[in-house]
């Protein structure tokens, strides 16, 4: 349940992005293990699922056929190809989560985050995560032991045209330190979420203190 403060509030759509294997999956798990008023974002794909992966919790896996139809109705809000499957997040529940004040976690790629521009610009927060250097990403990719060689070239082939678009995130995090990455994240979701758009209940308090002191100041006159 999400906290008092957050139900005055409208709900921060906050993606983290990088390269695969920078970190943004290990900081999204402990965000969410340390916050109760965020939730993750589940997202629709067609890829196989991996030993490691739960359906419904790391993604919900669907049939090419029921991808398409999701994406004919308007139902995602963005969707994306990547290495040859296709990913998507549904409309419904972000924009319920989004009213009733809750925040939702993404972890996505850059062509969800552009898209994700396009249709709640006001709601997201983005951030970019990088590795401090290649040679690091290729050891991270390595260590998941989930992926062939094969695989692992081709994922840094596409890390070459993710980092380059570092420049359309709000902000930009170098994960050197794990510990300090994900405070700096912290700190971030916090900002967000006293940011003047996002607090609903400001107008009505503005305008009661504006009334009061009038009344204050109209008895002295």
């Amino acid at each position: 349940m999400p906290s008092e403060t957050s139900r005055t509030r409208r709900g921060v759509m906050l993606i983290i992005a990088s390269p695969s294997g920078a970190g943004k999956s290990t900081l999204a798990r402990l965000l969410l293990q340390t916050d109760k008023d965020i939730t993750m974002s589940v997202s629709v794909t067609t890829r196989q699922r991996r030993a490691s992966e739960v359906d419904g919790v790391h993604y919900r896996f669907i049939t090419v056929r029921d991808f398409e139809l999701m994406r004919e109705r308007g139902e995602l809000l963005e969707h994306a190809e990547v290495h040859g499957n296709f990913y998507g997040t549904p409309r419904a529940p972000v924009e319920q989560a989004l009213e009733d004040g809750r925040d939702v976690l993404f972890d996505i790629d850059v062509q969800g985050t552009l898209q994700l521009y396009e249709t709640m610009r006001p709601d997201v927060a983005s951030v970019f995560i990088l590795p401090p250097s290649i040679a690091e990403l290729e050891k991270r990719l390595a260590r998941r032991a989930e992926d062939d060689h094969a695989t692992i070239r081709r994922r840094l082939k596409t890390a070459l045209g993710e980092i380059a678009r570092w420049r359309d995130y709000d902000y930009v995090l170098v994960n050197d330190d794990l510990e300090r990455t994900f405070h700096d994240l912290e700190a971030i979701l916090k900002a967000e979420r006293v940011r003047r758009t996002r607090r609903e209940n400001l107008a009505p308090l503005v305008d009661g203190l504006v009334g009061d002191l009038e009344t204050v100041l109209a008895s002295e006159a």
